[in-house]
């Protein structure tokens, strides 16, 4: 799953920039990019991109003390990573500590922001809604309870949204089944116009059911591309190798959806150059799509951001690796 683990974040204080005390914001290191295949060499896991007229805003997993961490780049191959909080007050219902997964969305004259959070009540991790007016000021809860939140599947995590070409925005997101020996399903309800509160029935668009998926789908993207729709995903075990990239296909909306019989990103399938790829979102660029993804470092201590050309064509999803 989409998680930070207390441990490797202890060791990852040790290597990384902490939020404590540091600049407003920084750089990430061009030669150590270079040197590992990352763009971002610092813990990024689970990255959301937001594409404004000035480039790219970037938004991830919490660590260092930040419940969401921000980044921006003019290319996509240079980031700066902003020392802030882009979500310093969770809403009433979450606990501190687990907060992951945050998808960005556009929102009339500002934008809304889903985070997995965990829900104090039950201890399952839920998803919840926040805005703010700019994607330079913090984002704020929007609501006290969570929006999306089936505590007998498991909870929810890994909010995604998509708009159709009728406008309608939908969000999608994982059941955590796998939390408690329960399937994973990947699901997908229509979203109110102010973006707060579903406003249909989900529909089950994926579950697990390949020997490369293991117990686990999460981490939803989805896009219309060549007449279809492209559904990619993550799934296996986040914490290593095993760790992947998949793709399924429909000719509409709501499926049925067509699996890719093997992952188009994995860590055998790179030759090693990435190391259990996940947590990814396409970027729409003048250039073509660009897949945006986490990896682990050399020791597996701590998740960095790596970008990849990405073909989507109907029917076939493929990754340039190298």
């Amino acid at each position: 799953m989409r998680r930070v683990v207390a441990a490797a974040m202890a060791l990852a204080g040790a290597v990384l920039i902490s939020g404590c005390g540091a600049p407003a914001s920084a750089p990430s290191k061009p030669s150590a990019a270079a040197a590992t295949g990352f763009v971002l060499d610092e813990d990024f896991p689970d990255p959301d991109v937001v594409s404004t007229d000035d480039g790219y805003v970037a938004f991830a997993t919490g660590s260092h003390g930040l419940n969401i961490r921000v980044a921006t780049s003019p290319d996509l191959a240079t980031w700066t990573v902003d020392r802030r909080d882009a979500l310093p007050t969770l809403p009433a219902w979450a606990s501190t500590g687990r907060t992951w997964a945050p998808e960005v969305a556009p929102l009339g004259e500002g934008y809304v922001m889903y985070v997995t959070a965990e829900h104090t009540a039950s201890g399952r991790q839920c998803i919840g809604v926040a805005t703010s007016a700019s994607l330079d000021e913090p984002f704020a809860p929007a609501s006290d309870e969570p929006l999306v939140c089936p505590v007998d599947e498991g909870g929810a995590i890994d909010a995604a949204t998509f708009d159709d070409e009728d406008g309608t925005r939908y969000l999608l997101w994982k059941t955590d089944g796998n939390c408690c020996a329960l399937d994973t399903h990947l699901r997908m309800a229509p979203l109110s116009e102010d973006g707060l509160s579903l406003t249909g029935d989900a529909v089950t668009l994926l579950t697990q059911d390949q020997p490369w998926e293991d117990k686990l789908v999460e981490a939803p993207t989805l896009v219309a591309r060549d007449g279809g729709y492209a559904l990619l995903y993550s799934a296996n075990d986040y914490g290593g190798d095993s760790y992947a990239v998949g793709a399924a296909w429909s000719d509409t909306l709501t499926g049925p959806y067509a699996k890719q019989s093997d992952p188009i990103l994995s860590t055998s399938g790179s030759d090693g150059a990435f190391r259990g790829p996940g947590g990814q979102d396409v970027v729409a660029t003048p250039d073509g799509d660009v897949l945006v993804f986490h990896g682990w470092d050399e020791q597996y201590i701590y998740r960095g951001l790596h970008t990849a050309p990405i073909s989507l064509e109907q029917g076939r999803a493929a990754v340039t690796v190298g």
